[in-house]
């Protein structure tokens, strides 16, 4: 199966880089798939949203909060303003701020999506 170069960003930092077959994000219009040869595209993630990027050996699942998503035929470049990776994420401390009445609507969307991305993994 053909590869494609993935780059994940975040504001703070590149979390990951590499070959992979598929790259799945969840973007304002819906979710949308990515392969090798994929028209190019621009697309906006969703607030709280998932990324799974799988490679030849494993898949990946980010919670994302925001960005973009950039498709090229052999690219697909993701810019998110925060990221975790799903095992990276304490489930009890993102169940606490969503029954946190005093939590932010951001905050509350970054749980949600940390929350999703545990899941999807």
């Amino acid at each position: 199966m053909a590869e494609m170069t993935v780059e994940l960003v975040a504001v703070e930092r590149r979390l990951w880089s590499g070959q992979a077959t598929l790259v799945s994000a969840q973007t304002t219009e819906g979710e949308i798939g990515i392969m090798y040869g994929h028209e190019p595209v621009l697309g906006q993630l969703v607030e709280g949203g998932t990324v799974a990027i799988t490679t030849e050996g494993e898949r990946l699942v980010v919670a994302v909060h925001g960005g973009f998503l950039s498709v090229t035929g052999k690219t697909v470049t993701i810019l998110a303003e925060s990221a975790d990776f799903s095992g990276d994420i304490d489930v009890d401390a993102a169940k606490a701020v969503l029954a946190d009445t005093s939590a932010s609507d951001e905050a509350i969307a970054i749980a949600k999506g940390q929350l999703r991305a545990v899941e999807r993994a």
